[in-house]
């Protein structure tokens, strides 16, 4: 086995080392945190939904040493529990499927500390079979411009939950006319059509079904006005918000991937709008053509 074979599946603090600056001035000091065991849902297969897998982490932050005496004081250094909180504030984040994506956040996490000047990030699959499954990555400060945590502010919509009856009234266009002349961006939820969905007797498919049921009727009211785009992931809907497009949301995907999920079933097409207002911070929930459920967000019906 060559050295550089040898060095691929090595821990990342030897290949921390071996990849050092050289040169006066390059010495870094290293903090480690070895084979932190996680629980979670993760991963891109149907299989990996509904089941918790046990993830590894390897992680080596490389620091600038302390000039001066340390004086034993722990507010100078950069703590490991920093490292853990990185970690497991990603994985509370929101569902990922990939472990790249995941590895990612967490080193742009590590690196907004002020003392960190490189990260190794290592994540492994140790449950998916007599193996491991994983990825390495290596993230430096201002190595990656696009990839930095965005500090602006996300915006807070008004999101609006249409009846089938408004869906289907001729005056659609001139409601979602109002709807679109007031500030915050505009966000449109809708229920189930009329027609029943298929049934099964497999609760997860069941939900999967329903869901869908919801966003076949999306797209019906995305036909009636075409200013409307139908929408289902985070990014999407940021993006649109910022830009102001009108939304038709297509819950499957958020739906399914956050960590904390509606207790409501999607056939309950209000309640399931009242999580997701909450989810997205919005402004408020406004009812068209329904009983107004209950909400933390300020809601009104029209």
């Amino acid at each position: 086995m060559t050295s550089d074979t040898k060095l691929a599946f090595a821990h990342p603090s030897e290949r921390a080392e071996a990849t050092a600056p050289d040169g006066s001035g390059g010495l870094r000091d290293r903090i480690s945190l070895r084979d932190y065991i996680q629980e979670v849902e993760i991963g891109a297969f149907q299989q990996e939904r509904g089941h918790l897998q046990r993830i590894k982490f390897n992680v080596v932050v490389e620091v600038e040493p302390l000039k001066g005496p340390i004086d034993d004081d722990v507010d100078r250094i950069l703590s490991y529990d920093r490292v853990t909180e990185a970690i497991d504030a990603e994985l509370g984040a929101e569902r990922l499927n990939l472990l790249e994506t995941l590895a990612a956040r967490v080193a742009e996490r590590i690196l907004l500390e002020p003392q960190a000047l490189r990260v190794f990030v290592r994540i492994e699959k140790i449950d998916r079979g007599p193996y491991s499954l994983g990825v390495e990555i290596v993230r430096e400060q201002g190595g990656n411009p696009e990839a930095a945590v965005e500090t602006v502010e996300d915006p807070h919509p008004r999101i609006v939950f249409l009846s089938n009856d408004a869906i289907e009234n001729a005056d659609i266009t001139a409601l979602i006319d109002d709807l679109a002349a007031q500030d915050a961006p505009l966000i449109i939820c809708v229920g189930a059509s009329a027609t029943p969905a298929p049934q099964s007797s497999a609760p997860m498919a069941q939900r999967r079904i329903d869901l869908l049921a919801i966003e076949q009727n999306a797209w019906v009211l995305a036909g009636r006005d075409r200013r409307c785009m139908v929408v289902g992931t985070r990014t999407e809907l940021d993006w649109a918000m910022k830009n102001g497009q009108i939304c038709v949301w297509a819950p499957s995907k958020i739906v399914l991937d956050a960590v904390d999920g509606p207790s409501a079933s999607p056939s309950d097409a209000k309640a399931l709008v009242a999580w997701f207002a909450e989810h997205m911070a919005a402004e408020e929930l406004i009812i068209v053509g329904e009983d107004i459920p209950a909400c933390t967000v300020p809601t009104r019906a029209l």
